[in-house]
């Protein structure tokens, strides 16, 4: 029994032994209290990874802070121009011109500095042949759908490649009829004696050259040089009837009562109208001028960003109707008239029923565009200046 015992003891101690020692090379490592550095699984992002690349500036929107317009003077308002600058905090400076041939002779000189213009279309023709304009992106001006189907894609501009229209108009005759109580009919009544001192004409040479042509029975844009002789001699015998030459503002002497007839845009004429029924806007037997004024890009303009986000907010509803309402030519913005209609009925009534702003289908019979004469330019610009030095 002893010895059994003994023998159970010693297997005791053995097994005991076996449990705390042994080789060490056979022992197995202990467990780590955390995993590897190089095995452990990264935690989830919270966001996404911040990329290490320096951000460029944002690219919506123009980045410069002015835009330099070279326009028509009193032709557009004054309102529309702070209106783009709230919206932008572009800055717009304002230059005036009086006629197509003074802002086409400044540009053919080498003029820089200007951003936008609005040039008529027979001047869009000339400057897309010498290279003075910028084509239009006009993925930038969205709010081009808004212009009426009848004024895109004209034979100036195929395609509006250069340009946008801004207005439309035309230039026919004026009446004081308190002051001139016989009909007047036709350009032809201008000569006649009873009106000494008492006519203005247009101080453009295209517009009073092609006039007088009309009245000798003659293509209005002619350049056969015995009709611009014969012309010549017809427009010198008007001459002493003629008070003044103003393109800015006809309507002024009208109004004074220094003239009482002439030649005049339509919208001068509908400004006039308004404030004395009396003048009334004829379209003579002859015929006359209509016209498109557009907006465009010289060539080379400092601010083209800045040019194209004025050109799109001209076109937009709420800018367009400011110029129905404060230099009423002829709109070409369609939306423009559909906001005008319930914004102010009665500027828009006033608008559709009187014909220097909305011509009926017969007086449209008698209009015509003045288009580019190419190398007679110079015979028309020596007729103007040596009948204009008399």
């Amino acid at each position: 029994m002893n010895n059994y015992r003994h023998l159970t003891l010693l297997l005791v101690a053995v097994f005991l032994l076996a449990a705390c020692g042994g080789p060490k090379a056979t022992e197995a490592p202990p467990l780590p209290t955390e995993a590897p550095q190089v095995t452990e699984a990264p935690p989830p992002p919270t966001e996404a990874p911040q990329s290490t690349e320096v951000p460029l500036p944002p690219t919506e929107g123009p980045q410069s802070t002015e835009v330099n317009l070279y326009a028509w003077s009193e032709y557009i308002p004054q309102d529309l121009l702070d209106g783009f600058t709230a919206k932008t905090g572009i800055k717009v400076n304002y230059d005036t011109y009086s006629s197509n041939e003074e802002l086409l002779a400044k540009l053919q000189a080498g003029a820089s500095g200007y951003d936008v213009i609005i040039p008529s279309d027979y001047v869009v023709s000339i400057m897309v042949k010498q290279g003075l304009l910028e084509p239009l992106d006009m993925s930038k001006v969205p709010n081009f759908k808004n212009i009426g189907d009848a004024f895109k894609n004209l034979e100036y501009d195929p395609g509006n490649k250069y340009t946008v229209p801004y207005q439309w108009g035309t230039s026919c005759l004026v009446v004081d009829t308190s002051k001139v109580t016989r009909p007047i009919t036709k350009w032809a009544d201008l000569w006649d004696p009873e009106f000494k001192g008492k006519v203005v004409l247009l101080d453009d040479e295209r517009e009073v050259l092609g006039m007088v042509l009309s009245v000798l029975g003659y293509d209005k844009n002619s350049t056969d040089p015995a009709q611009l002789e014969e012309a010549k001699t017809k427009f010198s015998e008007l001459l002493p009837n003629v008070r003044l030459f103003d393109s800015d503002s006809p309507k002024t002497a009208l109004l004074a009562g220094d003239v009482w007839l002439g030649q005049t845009w339509n919208g001068e004429a509908a400004i006039a109208h308004g404030e004395n029924p009396n003048i009334a806007y004829i379209f003579p037997e002859e015929g006359c001028t209509i016209w498109y004024d557009n907006l465009a890009i010289p060539k080379g303009a400092p601010h083209v960003d800045a040019s194209v986000s004025l050109i799109d907010y001209i076109l937009s509803p709420e800018a367009s109707i400011l110029i129905s309402k404060e230099f009423p030519y002829s709109n070409p913005n369609q939306a423009a008239l559909d906001l005008l209609k319930t914004d102010d009925p009665a500027i828009y009534e006033s608008y559709m029923s009187y014909p220097a702003t909305n011509p009926t289908p017969e007086d449209m019979k008698r209009l015509y565009i003045i288009k580019d004469v190419g190398d007679a330019t110079a015979l028309w610009d020596r007729v103007w200046t040596e009948v204009k030095g008399q």
